[in-house]
């Protein structure tokens, strides 16, 4: 009999079936294209969309024809993703949970500190492959460019990203007007005012880009916490299905002796008619 829980499996699959469809193509048009930070998104892109689109055909099959195997894959994979989106989310807030920007006396905006972020991050950004993708990406962008037409009192009115504060200007508390023996901030000797190095090369810089990642994972966790009640609500009913696909195989139910009568041996045949025989007989 087909049963509720198939006809849920099998339009929640045919939902994600063909949500796959864009994410797939999402990731290959980001593969042809020249943008470097772009590119970043391209294997994540495939491989989830990829993923979706088996375990969405393996429970759609499984669901609506009633295949059992097809079902079984479809809440195994379920369960590694299950658990690895869980260790994803648990792992997200564990390196997001330090950083955050410093209040600037006067200003509206924040400032960044590279040695307030965990140090998986820092080890990240500081390897020098990835800081030369990451600040093409920022140069490409031309985030800076638009503060260069700032007046000195929109620096003390108007607010900035993280990036624009610790990529495309010094540290407010650098000193270029008077000398001082004191000691200053090493990116303020990093600082140039040439469009194509600014602050680029400054610890501040690279706070500013944790920053903005420590924000948007905050926002994905969030994301991911919603997809794992949902992935968990999926998994249940898909368990619901499995068991009614099973049983429509064997069209008994789970507990119930299948075996009603035993076919007797090839000899009992020969046995009854010998024995009626000779009751004929005598």
């Amino acid at each position: 009999m087909y049963r509720f829980s198939n006809t849920v499996i099998g339009f929640l699959n045919l939902f994600t079936l063909l949500a796959s469809i864009p994410i797939i193509g999402g990731g290959l048009w980001i593969a042809r294209s020249s943008t470097t930070c772009e590119s970043f998104l391209q294997t994540p892109l495939l491989v989830v969309g990829f993923v979706v689109l088996i375990v969405s055909l393996a429970g759609f099959i499984g669901a609506c024809f009633h295949v059992a195997w097809a079902l079984w894959v479809y809440l195994v994979v379920m369960l590694f993703l299950i658990a690895t989106l869980m260790g994803l989310t648990i792992f997200g807030f564990v390196v997001t949970s330090q950083g955050g920007g410093v209040a600037v006396p006067g200003r509206v905006y924040k400032e960044y500190r590279l040695q307030d972020y965990s140090p998986w991050l820092r080890d990240r950004i500081n390897d020098p492959d990835y800081w030369r993708t990451i600040r093409s990406c920022i140069v490409g962008s031309r985030t800076c460019a638009k503060l260069a037409y700032w007046t000195p009192l929109d620096y003390t009115e108007k607010d900035m990203s993280p990036i624009q504060s610790g990529c495309c200007k010094p540290p407010t508390s650098c000193n270029y007007y008077m000398p001082t023996m004191l000691p200053q901030d090493p990116d303020c000797y990093r600082w140039n005012n040439a469009p194509t190095l600014l602050c680029y090369g400054c610890d501040s810089c690279k706070a500013g880009v944790l920053e903005d990642v420590r924000r948007d994972w905050h926002k994905l966790s969030v994301l991911n916490i919603v997809m794992l009640v949902l992935l968990i609500g999926i998994y249940s009913i898909g368990c619901c299905a499995f068991r009614n696909t099973r049983r429509a195989e064997t069209d008994y139910p789970y507990g119930e002796n299948r075996m009603s009568k035993i076919r007797p041996r090839w000899d009992y045949y020969w046995w009854r008619w010998w024995h009626d025989m000779k009751e004929r007989l005598y």
